[in-house]
């Protein structure tokens, strides 16, 4: 057995070792009636494109406020979905793409508290623990595209067991995890990974997309200098800047989305969500465009009295529209 193997299964066994196990039912937190929840690596075995080295696992506290969930991963050697299955499913699910500027995933173990508030309207929440580029994978930028494409497919494959319709999965993204959801919005049918299983078959499509405070062009001044570093490498030329920023490929099959942004967001400047939407209807693609005026970066998705705020609720409006099953007043 190679070094590298070795090195990938010891960071299976670490996972295996901790609390929560890979494909191990969890308790889904919060009082939405949602039923246990589950943790499962994406790929049979190694993912593609292991570096030389192999890649240790990493996942650091983010914060002292109390929530012991509350992670970000610097190194992800093994991606990960978590389902928060819907009590009463309506057929419908959600892919969601964390942020964390490609320099690491910002996520918790368990369903995030928008898997549950979608898990609570009937929409099965899946959540994506993705790899990022700076741990040497080979397929460089498009290692979180791999995982974005292969979630999709294996949600579509299994789709029975969560009382899902392949064809009812929508997407979304926040930050950097907008920049994720962009891309396998207009890249779903990108050859970025050779077929592993008989769930590769499968559409990686999704149905609508929502790109929330998003990461979208690579190309500055607009770029988030952080997120086209870790994806692009420090001194990325303009020819590879342009072909990762979303806005500038936006084919005529790729699916509606929404995009949402607050003016006053000093990370990720909001010429981005005004850039996609400019790509969209250049392209003649089903768009629709919020900006408020203050919120900053990561403008909060529920009310103090844990209402869907804005963004949520317009978004369930626009993807209702668009053939989501999810209820929505308005839609």
């Amino acid at each position: 057995m190679s070094s590298d193997r070795r090195k990938f299964l010891g960071s299976l066994s670490a996972l295996a070792a901790a609390p929560l196990l890979p494909g191990r039912a969890l308790a889904a937190a919060g009082a939405s009636g949602v039923a246990a929840s589950e943790r499962f690596p994406i790929w049979p075995g190694s993912p593609p494109g292991l570096p030389q080295g192999g890649v240790t696992e990493e996942r650091v506290l983010r914060s002292s406020k109390g929530n012991p969930d509350d992670f970000a991963w610097p190194h992800v050697a093994v991606p990960m979905l978590t389902v928060c299955p819907a009590a009463k499913p309506s057929g419908a699910a959600v892919l969601t793409f964390p942020g964390g500027g490609y320099a690491r995933v910002a996520m918790g173990t368990r369903p995030s508290a928008t898997s549950r508030w979608f898990a609570g309207q009937g929409v099965t929440a899946f959540e994506l623990l993705y790899r990022l580029p700076h741990d040497g994978w080979t397929a460089g930028a498009d290692t979180p595209l791999q995982d974005a494409q292969r979630a999709m497919r294996v949600i579509r494959a299994n789709a029975a067991k969560w009382g899902v319709d392949p064809a009812n999965v929508a997407t979304i993204g926040f930050s950097a995890g907008g920049h994720l959801c962009g891309s396998i919005a207009t890249r779903f049918a990108a050859k970025v990974y050779e077929p592993v299983d008989a769930a590769d078959p499968q559409d990686a499509r999704p149905l609508v997309a929502g790109m929330f405070f998003p990461v979208v062009a690579m190309v500055p001044p607009l770029a988030h200098a952080q997120s086209r570093r870790e994806l692009l490498g420090p001194n990325p030329d303009a020819d590879l800047s342009r072909r990762y920023s979303v806005n500038l490929d936006v084919p005529a099959a790729t699916p509606p989305i929404l995009l949402a942004h607050a003016a006053d967001d000093a990370v990720v400047d909001c010429g981005n969500s005004l850039a996609m939407f400019e790509g969209c209807r250049a392209a003649k693609i089903p768009a629709e465009l919020h900006v408020i005026e203050k919120g900053g970066h990561g403008a909060p998705l529920f009310e103090p009295d844990g209402r869907a705020g804005l963004w949520l609720t317009r978004f369930a409006r626009f993807a209702a529209r668009h053939g989501l099953r999810i209820p929505s007043d308005g839609a």
